[in-house]
């Protein structure tokens, strides 16, 4: 990354004929004016992504409530949305479904890392504190207080864990193939909130439906899987309906400069 200073020379063009930057503003003082490229751009993209998919993941360790809607306080995870979509503008994609990949290891990777954490001896102090109690409520996935071996395999937390990442996953790629057809086929001149409603309105039954029935199926009733269903509906329709116009953050042109084979491409 890096800064002109302004010069007071005409504006600068990029190589697919756009203006980018200038090294003077309109009113004629200098500053300055920052430039990245487009590994730059992937990097700050992309690893922003991970980080909404991850620490949307971890918190959604703690459940919370609004009204009478019981909830996982992982709602920042919802920014990976539309966050794929400025992956999917800006980059192509096929960066949007690596990213998606991506993101779907590291946050196995970090749980079987967690996992390994809670095995490790405790101090005794600060596992007197509750420590590592809490560690092992948060993070624990392998029971290992005893018992068949199977009870391990299918403890409720590696269910929760897997069923994080297939959904993730499942969810995801679909949203970026309706994503796709919609922004390359029939709604290519629609207006962009379109997008995010045909879109989240497949994608997001697929990852209500998917969660609970991997992660709890067999350890709560029918009817408690159909309201765990139901509000998973509601809540994530209302932030859809909440954040739909987020989607015109995401600008259609390039963020970054582009120089030779980047322009061609474009």
């Amino acid at each position: 990354m890096s800064r002109e200073r302004g010069s007071g020379s005409d504006p600068v063009y990029d190589h697919s004929g756009g203006e980018r930057y200038s090294r003077r503003d309109p009113a004629g003082s200098s500053g300055f004016r920052i430039r990245i490229d487009k590994t730059q751009a992937t990097i700050l993209l992309c690893g922003l992504y991970i980080f909404f998919s991850l620490a949307g993941n971890i918190a959604a360790t703690k459940v919370t409530y609004f009204g009478r809607l019981v909830m996982d306080a992982g709602f920042i995870y919802s920014m990976t949305f539309t966050w794929r979509d400025l992956i999917h503008k800006q980059l192509g994609k096929r960066a949007a479904i690596t990213t998606i990949w991506l993101s779907a290891f590291v946050n196995l990777l970090a749980a079987m890392y967690f996992q390994i954490v809670v095995l490790m001896p405790a101090e005794p102090d600060w596992a007197a504190n509750g420590g590592q109690a809490a560690w092992q409520f948060l993070f624990g996935i392998f029971e290992t207080s005893g018992g068949p071996w199977w009870q391990s395999i299918f403890s409720l937390q590696l269910r929760i864990v897997l069923g994080s990442v297939i959904t993730m996953v499942v969810a995801e790629l679909i949203d970026t193939q309706i994503y796709h057809l919609w922004v390359t086929g029939w709604g290519r001149n629609r207006p962009q909130w379109a997008r995010v409603a045909v879109s989240n309105a497949i994608s997001i039954p697929v990852d209500s439906t998917l969660f609970p029935l991997i992660a709890f199926t067999g350890i709560i009733g029918f009817d408690a899987m159909i309201q765990m269903f139901q509000t998973n509906m509601v809540v994530k329709a209302i932030v859809t309906l909440l954040s739909f116009w987020t989607i015109y953050l995401v600008p259609e042109k390039p963020i970054f400069e582009q120089h030779g084979d980047d322009a061609k491409q474009n």
